[in-house]
């Protein structure tokens, strides 16, 4: 067998084990979504199969007229949204700022934020909640909105801090030479080569904010604040043998993280190519 035949079958051999791979991680999705269309609200039973043989959407129709999951679902797209904007419009500038500039204490405030984003938010918590409670914003999107930026916003700038600084300046310095300012450079030629970092920034930022539940619980007390994580735990304790429905609206919150992933995969492959020239 020839060294290319040799390299096409490792080729097909590393192909099928990733497809393997990304089945058997999709093997739990698939089940809860076999769950929710079960008309037999069965999870374990020995009767149960993947493929249900009676299939409904009674249990996707009760999630939406027995509770308020369009609430919970509003709720955790503003506070993932808002989040999402707000630690990458004062992270990326700020990641830029500390790749490219040397200033006093520079060093040591990158030490000092890491340390911060180490402390687990957990032993935190007591200490922000008596910090935001004399200001009014506990049982507030802005609250928690504030928690949750502060956290993300500095994990924004470390990953795009390390991103910026495998950009070559010499890119930059030959924008300049072609008259561009230090704006139009950032914004012309930075940014699209770092759109793979951004992607997977806002990808890791959206699914953290929209999957927290430990914070909210705290930070959020009505009802019409709950978020989609707060409400699946309520749902399940309240409908605990009702397998069905309760995996129904499991596979409504994913959602949104399966969209979002998919619309940002686009521009990690954009960011990807954007320095490729024609030859």
């Amino acid at each position: 067998m020839s060294k290319k035949n040799k390299q096409g079958v490792r080729l097909v051999i590393v192909n099928l084990f990733f497809l393997l791979l990304c089945f058997g991680v999709l093997i739990p999705i698939l089940y809860a979504f076999s769950v929710s269309l079960n008309a037999e609200n069965s999870l374990l039973g020995a009767n149960f199969s993947f493929l249900p043989k009676k299939i409904t959407l009674q249990n996707y129709k009760a999630v939406f007229t027995e509770k308020p999951i369009l609430l919970w679902f509003k709720n955790s797209v503003i506070l993932a949204v808002t989040t999402l904007v707000i630690s990458l419009g004062t992270g990326i500038p700020a990641a830029y700022a500390f790749s490219r500039k040397q200033f006093p204490g520079r060093k040591m405030i990158l030490r000092l934020l890491i340390l911060l984003y180490a402390f687990p938010s957990l032993l935190s918590m007591m200490a922000l909640y008596k910090l935001l409670s004399p200001l009014g914003l506990i049982n507030t999107k802005t609250g928690l909105i504030i928690v949750y930026t502060g956290t993300m916003a500095v994990f924004a700038l470390w990953n795009m801090k390390g991103y910026f600084d495998t950009i070559p300046v010499e890119i930059e310095e030959a924008a300049f030479i072609d008259g561009l300012g230090p704006a139009q450079s950032f914004l012309k030629i930075v940014l699209p080569l770092s759109l793979p970092g951004i992607a997977t920034v806002a990808i890791f930022t959206f699914n953290n904010c929209w999957n927290e539940y430990m914070l909210a619980s705290v930070f959020l007390r009505s009802n019409e604040l709950q978020t989609m994580t707060i409400g699946l735990q309520m749902f399940q304790v309240q409908n605990n043998a009702d397998w069905s429905t309760m995996m129904a609206a499991s596979t409504i919150a994913l959602i949104p993280s399966l969209i979002f992933l998919l619309f940002m995969q686009k521009y990690m492959v954009q960011g990807l190519t954007a320095g490729a020239v024609k030859g």
